[in-house]
């Protein structure tokens, strides 16, 4: 590992995947990681929508990933080289391709047993949440393609959810064409018609061209 990371400006720096050669080492992450943080709490602001009372997407991009993935060696006190490697392959299919967006998505209830009832009521939610670029149909979410988050009677709370665009709509999107989102299961329907402009430019910085 190095001491410094790459730069985030460059289009194709952003969709790259981390390699050890990214990260910082402990002692290092140690000293800079109040800052660290600081930066990557402010770049999260715009990368969170919230979708009704109960649903929130959190878009994922190669700077949330190396945060992850720095905070879990801190944590497990990971230092050599299979083991920053597993957490690279568990957090690195998280990052852009330059097609598409990647988020975590979370079904969130204070209340332990209106969260139970509601997971129940609300199985196969992860696959009726879409992105929609203005001026084409929506994009359905493709979840879990890690593992099956779903059983017999319940969703999970945690879902982990791609939305592959066509070319045509990455690049009305580079355009700045607007976004909206939303979930339409028959026991959440809610959207959000145009993001942010922040976030619609976050976004686009995660697509190619």
């Amino acid at each position: 590992m190095i001491d410094a990371i790459m730069p985030i400006g460059h289009e194709t720096t952003i969709m790259q995947k981390l390699t050890r050669e990214d990260l910082y080492s402990l002692e290092k992450y140690a000293e800079i990681r109040p800052q660290f943080r600081d930066r990557v709490m402010a770049h999260k602001k715009s990368r969170h929508v919230q979708i009704g009372p109960n649903a929130t997407l959190y878009f994922e991009d190669r700077l949330t990933m190396q945060y992850q993935v720095q905070e879990m060696l801190r944590v497990e006190r990971i230092f050599e080289a299979e083991g920053i490697n597993d957490e690279l392959a568990a957090y690195n299919p998280l990052i852009p391709d330059g097609s598409n967006w990647k988020a975590t998505f979370m079904v969130e209830y204070p209340d332990i047993d209106e969260r139970r009832a509601a997971l129940a009521r609300l199985k196969g939610v992860e696959r009726k949440t879409w992105v929609q670029v203005d001026g084409f149909e929506p994009v359905w979410a493709i979840a879990d393609e890690d593992l099956e988050r779903e059983d017999e009677t319940k969703t999970s709370s945690v879902h982990f959810l791609r939305f592959e665009l066509s070319a045509p709509m990455a690049h009305a999107v580079k355009q700045g064409a607007g976004i909206g989102v939303g979930i339409d299961h028959p026991d959440y329907r809610h959207r959000v018609a145009s993001l942010p402009r922040a976030t619609r430019d976050s976004l686009a910085a995660d697509l190619a061209g």
